[in-house]
């Protein structure tokens, strides 16, 4: 499905993170991993950053951004400060509702079920994304219309990013993906056992568990990809 390289991204006078290089349908892509809930894809020459927060890197010393996503209004995925620092004249700038409503420039605001296409080469659809279990529906209410994303590149390469999310009707119905970043952390996301019931409806080719940090006793992803042997490729990167 793809072919992967895994190397410490290098530039010259930029700060340096692991990434992966991959070809997925012959197309080539490179995902970089921050921390936590925050990543960038770039493809094609642009550079698409997901929930940049500045405590995650130095995104001030970071390729601007030709598109932001963000999911949802939480510190740990809305910061504008980051937002700031990469956004360029033309930075396409998409925000769910709630995050939409605290920013004072120009955006797409992203409902649940909302598709936006930033760019001639890349569509980005919006997927609810919320709390199931009853002892965590405070933290991500349905009716606040928190957000995933699915991003098609070249119309060959899905990607889905679940956001803060559970196993839901609409998580499930997200077929045709190559690559899965789905969350497990409690008391806030899912147990690894929704992750990976999560997985097994989605069957991604590969799976980066994310957003597993951050909290009193962080998911044991090695034990979670033991989970899912035999599902799909799973691709433990730093994203605690």
């Amino acid at each position: 499905m793809g072919i992967l390289k895994w190397l410490l991204c290098k530039k010259k006078s930029t700060p340096s993170y692991p990434c992966d290089e991959l070809v997925i349908n012959g197309e080539k892509l490179k995902l970089t991993f921050f921390a936590h809930a925050s990543l960038a894809i770039e493809y094609n020459g642009k550079h698409i950053y997901v929930d940049p927060v500045m405590e995650n890197a130095e995104y001030d010393k970071l390729p601007k951004a030709d598109a932001i996503l963000v999911t949802h209004s939480h510190y740990d995925h809305f910061d504008m400060a980051a937002i700031e620092n990469l956004q360029k004249q033309d930075t396409r700038i998409l925000l769910d509702k709630t995050s939409a409503e605290g920013f004072a420039g120009d955006c797409y605001t992203m409902l649940p079920g909302a598709v936006a296409e930033p760019f001639s080469d890349v569509k980005v659809e919006a997927v609810a994304a919320y709390n199931t279990s009853e002892h965590q529906l405070q933290f991500h209410p349905k009716e606040r219309e928190d957000c995933g994303y699915v991003v098609t590149l070249g119309g060959a390469v899905r990607i889905y990013v679940s956001g803060d999310t559970e196993p839901t009707e609409e998580l499930r119905a997200v077929k045709n993906i190559d690559i899965a970043f789905i969350c497990c952390n409690q008391p806030y996301t899912m147990t690894p056992e929704q992750a990976t019931e999560a997985v097994k409806a989605i069957r991604p080719a590969i799976y980066y568990p994310y957003h597993y940090g951050q909290v009193d006793e962080p998911t044991d992803v090695e034990a979670l990809a033991k989970m899912l042997d035999g599902v799909c490729d799973v691709r433990i990167r730093p994203l605690a």
